[in-house]
């Protein structure tokens, strides 16, 4: 399925239920389970997948998958399927709002802004009594509008989320997204925008989602740009480059490398598989690239 399409209707088709969210403790990464082949994880890294990538299954089966293959955590689950993960003993990585909160109307647009703003404020609380501490966030597109100016209006809009996102332990996490195919005129598409913006809101609650398959397509030099900029990175994505497909020797990465540089950089954080499967059994997708970035 396309890329861009996929993941817009994934974050359209929400429903706000707070009210469904049940309280629960950070479960820790199981490092002790194993996977297929029947070797452990070794714990450096902190896996996650994307809910959306496999969408075939229902939640309740991708959630035994995880634990099976031997890691405890997804991202980009609705606010109302959180209890679902809770009962699994599954973290929600990399959280969302329950509203309109998609890639192009982000918070450069100041349009947007109170909707935007209401959906932020109104999820912040419900993350930090579920325990969740990460939370996507869009620049949205330029439509005419310089850098600048963007970056101004992503900070008149974050300032008035802020207070509330470090009184609950939340992060703002900003994704850095492609323009160049799958993303066309998305503003916040170089880590060095990215970076900045994090220098001038100088909050630890705000941080960028580095997306390896968007970044390589928009301006390579990813392990250089993880060891540059890691202080502004809150979370990492995975996908094969081109397509976005599994992340082995059929693209243009060697993820093992990329992992040993975030391993190097001190991360603590989850690296989420964002890629589209192919393999007849899209599990064994799975498997392959949790083995591949277990360095």
């Amino acid at each position: 399925m396309p890329v861009q399409t996929s993941r817009r209707n994934v974050l359209k088709n929400m429903v706000f239920a707070a009210s469904a969210v049940i309280a629960a403790p950070v479960v820790s990464f199981a490092s002790q389970n194993k996977i297929e082949n029947k070797t452990k994880l070794k714990g450096n890294i902190n896996h996650s997948v994307s809910r959306w990538t496999f969408g075939y299954l229902s939640l309740d089966e991708l959630c035994k998958a995880v634990k099976e293959i031997g890691f405890n955590a997804i991202d980009l689950v609705k606010p109302k399927d959180w209890p679902t993960l809770q009962h699994h003993g599954i973290y929600s990585s990399m959280c969302y709002t329950a509203g309109d909160n998609n890639l192009n109307n982000g918070l450069n647009n100041p349009v947007y802004h109170e909707n935007l703003i209401k959906e932020y404020l109104e999820t912040i609380p419900i993350m930090a009594k579920a325990g969740y501490k990460n939370l996507i966030c869009f620049s949205g597109k330029r439509e005419g509008m310089d850098d600048e100016t963007g970056m101004k209006n992503c900070m008149d809009a974050l300032k008035k989320i802020l207070p509330l996102a470090e009184k609950n332990g939340v992060t703002m996490v900003m994704e850095l997204l492609n323009s160049k195919i799958d993303h066309k005129d998305y503003m916040c598409n170089h880590v060095e925008w990215g970076a900045e913006l994090c220098k001038r809101i100088s909050s630890e609650n705000f941080k960028l989602l580095f997306d390896i398959y968007h970044m390589q397509i928009q301006e390579g030099d990813i392990i250089r740009n993880i060891r540059d900029y890691h202080q502004y990175i809150a979370h990492y994505h995975t996908g094969g480059i081109p397509g976005r497909h599994e992340i082995n020797d059929t693209q243009e990465l060697y993820y093992p490398a990329v992992m040993k540089a975030i391993v190097e950089t001190g991360y603590k954080g989850y690296v989420a598989q964002e890629f589209v499967p192919t393999m007849k059994d899209k599990l064994d997708s799975l498997k392959e690239a949790i083995k591949i970035c277990d360095v």
